[in-house]
């Protein structure tokens, strides 16, 4: 069963054109990795299948659900961790998961019980009156991977969801991903970092300038394009590479 159908989906702003007639279709209960160059159109791709963006062309379903006719209906379901999130600072984590937990109907004591199993295996450790203004990045990443679980959605979007992690704290992201994807739920992850997105995902999508430009596991992927690695297919397929660069600064002078 598709749990995602895209069918010609374009975006623009103004006269840039960030989605160019996207086609897709996502079976549940696998970890996708949406991976692209800067640009590509991966966060406006990931904002319109969340229902927060509704001004583009094409037909976008998410769940059964067309995302312009039920936004709601697909936010409920979902669940949506961004890079880099407006977060009520002021609030402490516990206040801010009550918040959360409340607009999605949680009852008080869940919402508790859960926040406190997903802070003691993501290791995020807080006096209980420790506002969120006071945290780290990686703690303030950790408090909204934590939030956006909560009410166990059906389907998780991921957009940079390790920036500000440290290392220890990635394995253990990566290991809750494939426990979710074991439960049944669905994963759509973009990410710069190819070495993770290689390790977990079960169908990396390569989007560049606009459009698909490779779709499968990495193994058919990289059957067609023998690259060797993530990375070299990355840059081979959207046109980058390397150039060596001369640090003789002094013929400058």
């Amino acid at each position: 069963m598709s749990i995602i159908r895209i069918k010609n989906l374009r975006k623009s702003y103004g006269n840039n054109a960030v989605l160019k007639g996207i086609d897709l279709e996502v079976a549940a209960g696998q970890i996708i990795g949406y991976i692209g160059p800067n640009g590509a159109g991966k966060s406006t791709t990931i904002r319109i299948l969340a229902g927060l963006d509704s001004q583009f062309e094409g037909d976008v379903e998410v769940l059964g659900y067309n995302v312009k006719d039920n936004p709601l209906e697909v936010k409920r379901r979902i669940g949506y961790i961004p890079e880099a999130a407006e977060i009520y600072e002021v609030l402490t984590p516990t206040e801010f998961y009550e918040l959360v937990g409340g607009l999605q109907d949680l009852p008080w004591e869940i919402t508790l019980k859960r926040a406190r199993r997903l802070e003691d295996y993501l290791q995020l450790k807080y006096t209980d009156d420790q506002r969120i203004d006071t945290f780290s990045k990686g703690m303030k990443q950790k408090v909204l991977l934590i939030s956006g679980l909560l009410h166990d959605p059906e389907l998780i979007f991921l957009d940079e969801p390790l920036a500000g992690l440290d290392a220890n704290s990635v394995i253990r992201v990566k290991e809750l991903l494939q426990q979710l994807t074991e439960r049944g739920k669905t994963i759509f992850y973009s990410s710069h970092i190819m070495e993770v997105v290689e390790k977990i995902s079960d169908r990396i999508i390569l989007l560049n300038n606009g459009t698909i430009a490779a779709n499968g596991t990495f193994a058919e992927i990289n059957a067609q394009a023998h690259s060797g690695s993530l990375e070299n297919l990355f840059s081979e397929l959207t046109g980058g590479g390397t150039a060596a660069l001369d640090f003789d600064f002094t013929a400058d002078e």
